[in-house]
């Protein structure tokens, strides 16, 4: 049984974050990730993020990863990776598999920052080899250096539709469309400028309808969509493609909050089922904190603001900063949340956030 006095799972940009804010609190903190490397997202993010220094703008997402990773490492915070965490038991002990052993943790705070999944969509033809996500594709091309396809089409035009498409394209892939079942581009307008720029039609209220192939994708038919989301027969368009990336949203990876037993609620524009928690990002379970995707799909400024919530809200129950000081951090913190939430993008997801927070109980806490 491994002691500690705050175990995080999940070694992404909230789980990094969370960490290095609890260790300078003084605590011992213990990282769990399944992956053989630390950072989640960031590793495979060669773009540059936006928003203000505080949120480390102009710097490469992968380079994020690194710097955090290097405060964590600094601060004494072990990471154990290739650890599989597989099960929850009694609200905190957690069952892990690591270098082909199972053990388990015992922690006296548990953080979880486990993230999110790729959605599918079904059509005849996606399990054709050559169908994937689009961040399948984004970690074969910027983590293994391998090119997913040739001729690729992009489903989906939100922020990962835009940008994977754009790196595949720098990359030397063909790029030959980019469809979105909505009415207009799902992500910021800069991304879709650099994908007209470099003449890659965009085809709102399209979808693909199916594709074809013996032993893998080798075309694929787009139809376009009325506003009832209906497929307008004689709309279809036969492209040469090889591979189908599919860029349709994420949606919170929440089976260890529900293997623990926290109250879930749906909430459709943050990804589905999150876990209830109030404004410190405690849950139902008392001493488990959700920190990032899990509780609501965002970008990854959000998650690294969550993650350094968590990890204040965490030191504070264990009584390593006063309340005060808690206080002035959770302040600080949501200063900076309200500004990346800021915008058509952001709006009804901080909305959402407060509705939930409206909906908890907090005399427990």
């Amino acid at each position: 049984m491994i002691q500690t006095q705050v175990a995080i799972v999940g070694a992404g940009p909230a789980g990094l974050c969370a960490a290095i804010e609890v260790a300078k609190a003084g605590a011992n903190v213990s990282i769990f990730d399944e992956n053989p490397q630390p950072g989640g997202q960031l590793v495979k993010q060669i773009h540059k993020f936006f928003g203000s220094k505080d949120h480390r703008a102009g710097i490469r997402g992968m380079d994020i990863g690194r710097q955090l990773l290097k405060e964590a490492e600094s601060l004494q915070v072990e990471i154990h990776l290739n650890a599989v965490v597989w099960g929850i038991f009694d609200h905190a002990v957690l069952g892990i598999l690591e270098k082909g052993q199972i053990d388990h943790v015992s922690p006296q705070r548990l953080i979880l920052a486990t993230g999110a999944t790729e959605n599918n969509i079904v059509f005849p033809g996606w399990t054709l080899p050559g169908v994937m996500g689009a961040g399948a594709a984004q970690t074969l091309m910027n983590l293994h250096r391998v090119l997913p396809g040739r001729r690729i089409l992009m489903v989906g035009s939100g922020n990962v539709g835009l940008i994977v498409a754009y790196q595949l394209a720098q990359a030397g892939a063909d790029v030959v469309a980019l469809v979105e079942a909505a009415e207009r581009v799902g992500g910021y307008a800069v991304h879709a400028a650099k994908i007209r720029r470099l003449g890659i039609p965009i085809f709102t209220s399209y979808t693909v309808r199916e594709a074809w192939g013996e032993n893998g994708v080798e075309k694929a038919v787009i139809v376009a969509l009325n506003n009832h989301w209906i497929p307008l027969p004689g709309t279809e368009r036969v492209l040469d493609v090889d591979t189908i990336c599919i860029a349709t949203g994420l949606s919170p990876l929440s089976e260890l909050a529900w293997m623990a037993g926290c109250a879930f609620t749906y909430r459709a524009e943050l990804g589905g089922h999150i876990p209830v928690h109030n404004e410190r990002l405690e849950t139902t379970v008392k001493n488990l904190y959700a920190a990032g995707d899990l509780t609501g799909i965002e970008e990854a400024s959000t998650a690294m603001e969550e993650g350094r919530l968590a990890g204040a809200e965490a030191a504070r129950s264990l009584g390593l900063i006063d309340e005060n000081t808690a206080a002035d951090r959770r302040a600080e913190i949501y200063s900076r949340l309200e500004e990346l939430r800021k915008g058509p993008f952001g709006d009804f997801r901080q909305q959402a956030k407060e509705s939930i927070f409206a909906g908890m109980v907090l005399t427990a806490y």
